[in-house]
């Protein structure tokens, strides 16, 4: 295989000519969290543009010399959507001078015989003006993006085909996780690549036991294989190795799909595509399944379904529209009597009794709820403790938080529009241990130095002091604030 090159983690385009078209089409793909740049003659509104914190440049689109900002083998779409018919003809010529055989390229037009030029010159697309032009440019993006993608990962799994392939999910994994892992590993077994399916952690959620048990889901534990004895490796449902995962930091990968936020971190991949717009992993893979024409069974279905239910809470966290077109795909597919068992299943005592520890050990700051429930065996107790919590009357942001042998486990619910809560735990706890979205996050933080306390009330008094300072500093509230 080539030499590890990083790939791009999300799709940039650029944009040129900011009139009322233009800008419609920029805040549609920034609503859909893609990268883009702008360029327009008109000096003051880039410097608007600027202030909205877009980025943007000032030139004639017409001039060849306009792609100094950016380097154009490297964009996955060109929008030439100026008012001017003949600024948009010479900046077509410009690009099809540059041979970009896989960007996509738009160009407005004003009238029938400049689309009919505009089409000639090269354009994929050619638009007139109206108030439908920005969505359905965003759709046929999004199409074309996908197509890209799917080839792009076709591509790979033929790079490597007849060799052996590690798939690993995060520690303790969830439904999503698995559904994710499920369909990577159906996706490989289409290219003729061998494939496991590799854990760390336990399955411990009551939940998540049903879902392997009923749907007779192999999974093999890392500490059972040598991770060398691959030939590659993939990551899904996570992204970073070392960080919620039992790989080596800095360990180069084939491939990495994911729905998290990855924040500042940079990856040593062949094949990266996190879309923290999108709701659930499973989702992702099922658009992979789709765009490659790979049969679905009812068993896959049922996974990939229940995995983005489960991770959009019945979609009401965290969902965009890819993940219902998704869920209606996939929903006539799947196994629905299956899905009802996994609805229904008995709560642990262990849940129970970390529920209760919650409950008697919150804190309440001001609409910040934190509770420390002590020493945890099952990790996926928490985030089941802080949706509960997240109930309570005032509270908007609910922090659970436990003791393993040699780690701090967070996980956070917050219903509040006004924070961040990835963004805030990445922050208080840094990149590699914690992160998440919006509204649901969590954190594996490292003892440290507290290991070494031998005293177990000494220790849980002085994890919670530092767990719960570093959180109210990172989002900016007073402790003694009641």
């Amino acid at each position: 295989m080539d030499a590890p090159v990083k790939k791009w983690l999300n799709p940039t385009y650029l944009i040129l000519g900011s009139g009322s078209i233009g800008f419609a089409v920029a805040k549609e793909l920034r609503e859909l969290d893609k990268d883009l740049i702008i360029i327009d003659r008109d000096t003051q509104k880039v410097e608007t543009l600027r202030e909205e914190a877009y980025e943007a440049f000032a030139g004639d689109i017409s001039d060849p010399d306009i792609f100094q900002h950016v380097n154009p083998k490297e964009l996955s779409g060109i929008l030439v959507l100026s008012s001017d018919n003949e600024a948009n003809k010479k900046a077509l010529e410009n690009i099809a001078s540059l041979e970009l055989d896989d960007t996509y390229c738009v160009a407005r037009a004003s009238d029938v015989i400049s689309m009919q030029e505009m089409d000639g010159l090269g354009a994929d697309l050619v638009v007139m003006p109206s108030r439908l032009v920005a969505r359905s440019v965003a759709r046929s993006l999004g199409r074309a993006e996908s197509l890209r993608r799917g080839n792009k990962l076709s591509q790979w799994f033929k790079g490597i085909s007849g060799k052996d392939l590690a798939i690993v999910v995060h520690d303790n994994p969830d439904p999503d996780a698995i559904a994710s892992a499920l369909a990577l590993q159906k996706i490989a077994d289409s290219f003729d690549v061998r494939s496991s399916i590799l854990y760390h952690g336990e399955i411990g959620h009551q939940e998540n036991k049903a879902f392997v048990n009923l749907l007779g889901i192999d999974l093999n534990r890392m500490e059972e294989h040598n991770i060398s004895e691959f030939d590659d490796i993939a990551m899904v449902d996570c992204a970073v190795p070392g960080a919620n995962n039992i790989l080596s930091s800095g360990t180069h990968l084939g491939i990495v799909l994911d729905h998290h936020p990855l924040g500042e971190l940079e990856l040593d991949a062949d094949f990266v595509d996190i879309r923290p717009n999108v709701g659930a992993s499973a989702t992702i893979l099922t658009k992979y399944l789709q765009e490659l024409n790979i049969e679905i069974e009812s068993e896959l279905a049922t996974a990939l379904l229940y995995g983005i239910r489960t991770d959009t809470l019945d979609f009401r966290r965290n969902t965009d529209s890819a993940d219902l077109s998704a869920a209606a795909f996939l929903y006539p597919l799947a196994d629905h009597e299956i899905l009802d068992q996994l609805e229904r299943p008995s709560m642990s005592l262990e849940t129970l009794d970390i529920l209760g520890e919650a409950i008697i050990n919150r804190q309440v700051i001001g609409s910040y709820l934190l509770s420390n429930v002590g020493v945890v065996r099952d990790r996926d107790t928490l985030p089941q403790a802080s949706d509960y919590l997240l109930n309570l009357e005032g509270v908007s942001t609910s922090i659970v938080f436990g003791v393993s042998e040699d780690r701090i486990f967070l996980s956070g619910r917050s219903n509040d529009i006004r924070v961040n809560l990835g963004e805030v735990l990445r922050k208080a706890f840094g990149d590699e241990a914690a992160g998440g979205h919006s509204n649901a996050a969590g954190a594996q933080i490292p003892l440290g130095v507290f290991s070494d306390i031998k005293d177990r009330q000494t220790l849980l008094r002085l994890v919670n002091e530092a767990v719960v300072k570093k959180f109210l500093n990172a989002i900016g509230v007073d402790e003694t604030v009641e």
